[in-house]
């Protein structure tokens, strides 16, 4: 029979929030995959935990989880951790669990700590809707993309990043999305950790003389349905009526729910936009 493939989330900064199920798994586990053993190596001892260590990281995470969906194939159990928090997250560990599926191997997931849902809690920001987005990428022309989509973006969207990238992506989300209200989370968990509920201009200014430290997780305000609403307004009104029509019916509505939608965006009613159109033909 298939060994199992154990997701084991480890505390993003505290150790008292490894939970006891995780530290009984690491035990009895075949093998534990992480991140960066030697950063791991620590969090083992500091458990009691001996069970032995591989490497499995961004460089190696195609081929060295070939060897281990062979390894679990073959009938061995084991734990995957990541550095700190829950693996497959931003972290290397979804190709490991793509392969599992691929090759009918169990994978079961250890809940426990994760930055990105643990700062959203912490920021004041609407939790009903939200977006992960994790690192924007380093190409150029991919982050424009991706910043462009987020521009419409209406529910919250939250970041990672590092304190040396921290204030470039504080201007590109700026320059890209206008004003919006941030909270920006270091050091969860931790003695030190910090919540600064803010807004993207005020953040700018706050770092031209303090200096970022620390990991940051970035929890930004989302577009409101009133901005947006706003904003078809303004490009209804740059187009004429017809033009209007032709977008409704562009996307598959008939002519009588186009001119009906035409005529609720203007606030008008739809004989209005009738005798329009027909007085035009």
């Amino acid at each position: 029979m298939p060994g199992i493939l154990y997701l084991c989330a480890t505390p993003i900064g505290n150790l008292g929030d490894m939970t006891p199920r995780v530290i009984e798994t690491l035990q009895n586990v075949d093998l534990i995959a992480a991140e960066d053993t030697r950063n791991s190596i620590k969090l083992l001892n500091h458990f009691d935990i001996h069970t032995p260590l591989t490497s499995y990281h961004e460089y190696n995470k195609v081929e060295k989880a070939k060897q281990l969906v062979g390894q679990l194939l073959n009938g061995q159990n084991i734990a995957l951790i990541t550095d700190a928090g829950t693996p497959a997250i931003s972290d290397p560990g979804e190709v490991l669990v793509q392969m599992c599926h691929e090759s009918g191997v169990k994978v079961t997931s250890l809940p426990g700590p994760v930055a990105c849902i643990t700062a959203l809690t912490l920021s004041g920001l609407s939790t009903r809707r939200f977006c992960f987005e994790g690192f924007l990428p380093a190409d150029k022309k991919e982050k424009r993309s991706i910043l462009d989509e987020l521009q419409s973006e209406s529910r919250t969207m939250i970041l990672y990043e590092a304190p040396h990238h921290l204030v470039k992506t504080l201007e590109e989300l700026y320059e890209a999305l206008g004003e919006r209200k941030i909270t920006l989370c270091r050091e969860l968990t931790k003695k030190f950790e910090t919540v600064m509920p803010t807004t993207l201009e005020a953040a700018l200014e706050y770092y031209k003389t303090e200096e970022p430290r620390g990991e940051y997780v970035l929890v930004l305000e989302g577009k409101s349905r009133e901005q947006k609403r706003q904003e078809e307004i303004a490009s209804w009104e740059t187009m004429s009526i017809e033009e209007h029509m032709a977008y409704y019916e562009q996307q598959g509505m008939d002519n009588k729910s186009a001119m009906k939608q035409v005529a609720k965006d203007r606030g008008v009613g739809k004989r209005e936009i009738y005798q329009y159109l027909h007085g035009n033909e």
